[in-house]
């Protein structure tokens, strides 16, 4: 089920996929940033084309959990696959973090390609009292989000539709589940437990790569 619900959700945001063997995985350097830098952010965002506040979002959670040494650039390259940054339908970051209009991901009714999982918030994050679906900008199953849900900006509150609080629940459910992500068999079991899809991990392992070149 978890290898369905991977790649419906990859399909349904229009990720490029690629293929890799294991022989072939390759970890991508991890990037701690140093936030003391004041112009660390509008550098990095112009070399890269990601938003500042995105950017902003991924830096925090990688320097929040060291200990399992993420780096922002694989938070990047998850959210870049999932949302485009939180840009996927013409959605933008306002300047309190909210992504707006919310990006949510298609029922997950058991259709081609698509798992089917009951409904599980009642509809309080992805408006479906049916179906799940994948909400916010690092594409979250309701149920999930219940389990590791993190407030990264710090307001008391914990929202999917949050970039810093998207970010940081995702960079929590990553060392959660990789340990070392330094590591091959860290870092791919961190992703592969966010997303159960080979092809999915090779597009992140891309992306955070070519994010630090």
């Amino acid at each position: 089920m978890r290898k369905a619900l991977a790649l419906a959700i990859l399909l349904a945001l229009g990720a490029t996929a690629c293929s890799t063997s294991a022989s072939e995985r390759a970890v991508p350097p991890q990037e701690i940033p140093d936030l003391t830098d004041e112009t660390w952010i509008e550098r990095t965002a112009e070399d890269t084309g990601i938003p500042e506040g995105a950017l902003q979002a991924y830096a925090q959670a990688a320097v929040a959990l060291p200990e399992c040494g993420i780096g922002w650039n694989t938070l990047a390259a998850i959210g870049a696959t999932e949302s485009g940054h939180g840009s996927h339908g013409g959605a933008t970051i306002a300047s309190d973090g909210l992504v707006t209009p919310e990006i949510i991901g298609i029922a997950l009714d058991g259709g081609e390609s698509v798992a089917a999982v009951p409904d599980t918030d009642g509809g309080s994050y992805d408006g479906d009292t049916e179906w799940d679906r994948a909400v916010g900008p690092m594409q979250f199953i309701p149920e999930t989000w219940e389990i590791y849900a993190q407030d990264g900006n710090g307001d008391g509150e914990t929202n999917p539709h949050q970039i810093d609080d998207a970010a940081l629940t995702a960079a929590t459910l990553l060392c959660e589940r990789g340990g070392d992500l330094t590591t091959e068999e860290g870092w791919y079991s961190a992703i592969l437990a966010y997303n159960a899809s080979e092809q999915y991990a090779a597009v992140v392992a891309d992306r955070a790569t070519r994010y630090v070149e």
